[in-house]
């Protein structure tokens, strides 16, 4: 895997990776920055975010389980000197779905955890990384 990271101007930068696609980071208006982008740890932990949904959905696809949607809701904190590594990550899933089978949406949350998702096992080496999820039902 390769990436490009371009300096666009001030404290702006564009980066692309392997797929193709663009993002645009860029800082807070006090660090210089014109608000045009997400920030660079912003995207690190959106990149664990999809990294453990796509994970939860694709096992549960797997298992047969008819999942309608999957929001994974992120609260982390860093460490106050630098450097502001991540210190502690809550991952609040709500996972929906018909008949979803909860043992095996908490096992697929867990297998995430511990074995597929990168981005978290990564993250976890200077994080306190935690779980929970609401499970609900679609109408039918």
């Amino acid at each position: 895997m390769k990436a490009t990271i371009q300096w666009t101007g001030g404290v702006s930068f564009t980066g692309q990776a392997d797929s193709g696609h663009s993002v645009t980071m860029d800082g807070a208006p006090e660090s210089g920055g014109q608000n045009k982008g997400s920030r660079p740890m912003e995207m690190v932990l959106i990149g664990m975010g999809g990294c453990t949904a796509f994970d939860v959905v694709h096992i549960l696809r797997k298992q047969r389980q008819d999942v309608v949607d999957c929001v994974a809701h992120i609260d982390a904190q860093r460490a106050d000197a630098d450097p502001k590594v991540f210190t502690r990550i809550h991952v609040h899933f709500k996972v929906t779905g018909r008949k979803l089978d909860r043992k095996k949406v908490e096992h697929a949350i867990e297998l995430s955890a511990t074995k597929y998702c990168s981005a978290s096992i990564m993250l976890g080496k200077t994080a306190e990384i935690t779980h929970d999820v609401d499970v609900v039902e679609a109408p039918a």
